[in-house]
């Protein structure tokens, strides 16, 4: 803030030159009484010396002469009286000594048109001024480099108007005409601050005169938010935007510190890098350095990096993918081209310059590009490096598994290597005693080296699969991995997973809103997902803390605010939904962990203990909570609910009496009614529709009789699930065997397990509810599937052909006009489907 009080003294070419013309020029108006010049002339030189101070810092005479200042600065009538009125300022009250609240008043008088004026002045070339254009750039720089210090100021319209200039200035310099051009390299090959006699002798012959140092541009209309070339009139581009002939001039390090200066303090704001995606600050960073601008590998590649590594990446990416390829590329090759403690260096700046797993440009060949970073690479994970020098190796290493998986890596050998090492540091940096606090930088490393054991896990472990996520990216498998590596490689992770289990052991409820916590659960979920063989034990006697903990972060108990911008930080960008990482992600993280656990006897006891299957419940309603209030292109499939109906059909298939007692499958009931009958009309969502259903009369066949009249939830459920069983299987073909409904075919290896599973269940409702029988009969089932039957030669498979039969036993055993109808269909279709069905014809016959 305090940089506008100085630039009469530093930073600039000819900055004395400036003054000296801005006073001459103001001398006729501004008028200042010998009163305060004396005080000002004891005050500006000698700063007061024996005077008394003031609270602010200011004497009585400095305050008096400042205010006198201030009210001309205030109320100036054109630019030159502005600038004199600054110059005074500077002399009279030396920065250091002014308050915010002062400084504040002073921004307040300059604003933000007077350095635009003389931004735009300057690109324009026009001679009008009586000052070189280089000069009004120098000046209107500085002015705004020093307005944009105040966070107001920065966010203010009036300054985002002046980006795609200062953009355009670092990306092309000024694109002055020849003869503009020739007088500023004239006057460049001056030494700084040295005017020459010419220049003062018109310093002096202009004290006469006064000129108006900037256009008038009242008429002004800023720059389209596109625009990233500096100029304003016709002689800097040709009307297709192409340069034309006029050549540019290199901007001197102290304007273009100021430029970027400006740039920096925007990008800090919240919705900075928005601003500056949004008015062309991409491309015009990477033309900057291709065209090697002053500072532009300084400044304007770690501005880039900023823009790259948060929120704005994705954007960045879809909006200007072949500049930042191009940039990348660029990147890459410095990278492979240093050596030493520079190549480690660098380690940190590359993955700022990565696209996101999911956010790689269609038709985009990265491969040539990994290979050279792998090359790069595996020399320094094969040297003896220092924890500090190892984290950043492992970091890009991990950003780079992330992006194109294992193929790139390189041998098998080097594979296994880079798995350990990261194992290793793993073990190392989370066997710590309890109290042992982790910096940030071990933190970045340790998360890093999960995502490189989560990647070696689908390698390692045996034929579990990877855990659903609805974005995840196939990894590519490492080329030749033999069975004894693969085995090499299960056992460091395991000890680097006991390692986890004993760091969350630790835990105590009042840390689980940390971030790093969240990323160790992440990773231990991802292992428990692919292996479960292993460890068990341990795994057992942390439940108590991985359900507290997921169970703590869905009911909002923990707080998720800093979690994406965390995971940002650490180059985490796979979330499990896309976006913002939220407490649902714990549960959607362990739900596959839940799946394997509630199968087998020990770990599901303890599950029910700690309330599993009404945390699974919440899940479900928050889930369904979300998807109802989306529609169209926004209603997506969800595995994570999908996964949820799996974990609590296990524990309502091994569990009954559980599923009876506990109020928490009531609930479950009502949630099924209610989504069941709107799925069945969300084709993406037929999955998601066929878990509810089956699970709704998986519970159904658990349940009495009803001794009062049907609930209206439990009738609307049950008429929903025969609707949905009934379009599985398409009969319109005619006769000949019977094929899967072409809205189920795509979804049939996920959903026809079920689908038979549900059919099973029904005829268990059937027997357990008999009043079902005569929804059976309203709702079409048995004469569409009598139909189908009668009229087909086969089924797709025995397993279908097993569980339709199944159920019409059931229905028979309870109806006698549903068994007369399947007798008489049963005598005239003797050889169809039917026919076919032994056990039926027996059930038939029995009774």
């Amino acid at each position: 803030m305090t940089k506008i009080m100085r630039i009469a003294y530093q930073g600039k070419t000819s900055k004395r030159t400036n003054l000296r013309m801005a006073l001459a020029m103001a001398e006729g108006t501004f008028i200042v009484s010998s009163e305060s010049d004396s005080s000002g002339e004891h005050t500006g030189s000698e700063e007061g010396e024996g005077a008394p101070l003031a609270i602010d810092g200011l004497s009585a005479a400095q305050r008096e002469v400042l205010e006198r200042c201030l009210h001309t600065l205030t109320h100036a009538k054109n630019d030159s009286h502005t600038l004199a009125a600054l110059v005074l300022i500077t002399r009279l009250c030396p920065a250091g000594q002014l308050d915010s609240a002062t400084l504040r008043r002073i921004f307040e008088a300059v604003g933000l048109s007077l350095p635009a004026r003389l931004l735009v002045t300057a690109v324009r070339g026009s001679d009008a001024s009586g000052l070189p254009p280089e000069e009004l750039l120098s000046l209107g720089t500085a002015l705004l480099a020093a307005l944009s210090t105040d966070p107001d100021m920065a966010a203010h319209p009036q300054l985002l108007t002046t980006i795609p200039l200062l953009l355009g200035l670092l990306a092309d310099g000024p694109k002055w005409s020849p003869q503009k051009q020739a007088k500023h390299q004239a006057r460049q090959g001056m030494e700084p601050d040295q005017p020459s006699q010419a220049e003062d002798e018109q310093s002096s012959q202009s004290t006469n005169t006064t000129k108006e140092p900037v256009q008038d541009t009242a008429g002004f209309k800023a720059p389209s938010q596109d625009a990233t070339s500096p100029t304003g009139s016709e002689e800097g581009t040709a009307e297709n935007g192409a340069p034309t002939s006029h050549s540019t001039v290199k901007l001197d390090e102290a304007l273009t510190t100021d430029c970027y200066q400006v740039l920096i303090t925007v990008c800090a704001l919240p919705r900075g890098p928005d601003q500056l995606l949004a008015r062309g600050a991409v491309p015009a960073l990477c033309r900057a350095l291709e065209q090697k601008q002053t500072l532009s590998h300084e400044k304007g590649l770690p501005l880039l990096g900023a823009l790259l590594s948060g929120k704005t990446k994705e954007k960045a990416w879809s909006k200007h993918p072949a500049e930042l390829l191009s940039l990348l590329a660029r990147v890459s090759q410095d990278f492979c081209q240093a050596t030493g403690l520079t190549q480690l260096d660098m380690c940190a700046l590359v993955p700022q310059f990565l696209p996101s797993p999911g956010g790689t440009p269609k038709d985009t060949d990265l491969t040539p590009t990994m290979v050279s970073l792998w090359a790069a690479l595996r020399p320094m994970l094969q040297a003896k490096l220092t924890p500090g020098q190892l984290g950043p190796v492992l970091v890009l290493s991990a950003c780079l598994l992330d992006l194109c998986g294992w193929e790139p890596v390189g041998p098998p050998k080097f594979c296994c290597l880079l798995v350990n090492r990261a194992c290793v540091e793993v073990r190392m940096g989370l066997e710590e005693p309890p109290d042992t606090e982790l910096s940030p930088q071990l933190q970045q490393t340790l998360t890093a080296c999960y995502r490189i054991m989560e990647a070696a896990m689908e390698q390692a472990c045996s034929s579990q699969g990877v855990a659903q996520q609805s974005d995840a990216q196939p990894q590519t498998a490492i080329t030749g991995l033999s069975l004894q590596q693969s085995r090499q490689v299960l056992r460091v992770l395991e000890e680097a997973f006991s390692a986890v289990i004993y760091h969350l052991q630790q835990v105590d409820p009042s840390r689980y809103g940390d971030p790093f916590i969240f990323a160790t659960f992440r990773s231990l979920c991802a292992w428990l997902a692919e292996e479960t063989s292993c460890l068990k034990e341990e795994v057992t006697a942390l439940l108590p803390f991985l359900m507290g903990y997921a169970r703590s972060h869905l009911q909002g108990e923990s707080q998720d605010e800093g979690l994406s911008n965390w995971m940002s930080e650490m180059s985490v960008g796979d979330c499990s939904q896309g976006g913002a990482w939220t407490g649902k992600d714990a549960v959607r993280y362990l739900l596959p962990a839940l799946c394997h656990l509630s199968a087998e006897d020990a770990p599901r006891k303890v599950l029910l203990t700690l309330d599993t299957p009404a945390l699974l419940v919440t899940f479900l309603t928050q889930g369904w909570g979300d998807l109802r209030g989306k529609g169209g292109a926004a209603l997506t499939r969800d595995p994570s609910m999908e996964t949820a109906c799996s974990a609590l059909l296990n524990f309502t298939v091994t569990e009954p009496e559980q599923v009876r007692k506990d109020p928490c499958f009531r609930s479950l009931e009502s949630l099924l009614s209610e989504a069941l009958p709107v799925l069945l009309h969300k084709p993406r969502l037929l999955v998601l529709a066929a878990n509810l259903c089956t699970l709704g009369l998986m519970i159904g066949r658990l349940k009495p009789a009803p001794k009062a009249p049907v609930e209206a939830d439990q009738r609307r459920f049950f008429s929903a699930a025969l609707r949905f069983l009934r379009g599985a299987l398409d009969s319109s073909s005619g006769p000949g065997p019977v094929r899967v409904s072409p809205a189920w075919e795509e979804w049939w290896e996920e959903v026809g397990e079920l689908w038979r599973l549900g059919l099973q269940a029904l005829g268990g409702c059937v027997k357990a509810q008999p009043w079902i029988i005569t929804l059976v009969r309203e709702e079409g089932w048995l004469n569409h599937t009598l139909a189908m039957l009668g009229s087909c030669s086969t089924l797709p498979d025995p397993h279908t052909q097993g569980a339709l039969e199944e159920v019409l036993c059931a229905v028979a055993l309870q109806c006698p006009f549903c068994r007369q109808e399947i007798s008489v269909l049963l005598k005239s279709s003797a050889k169809g489907a039917l026919g076919s069905m032994g056990s039926l014809r027996k059930s038939l016959t029995t009774n």
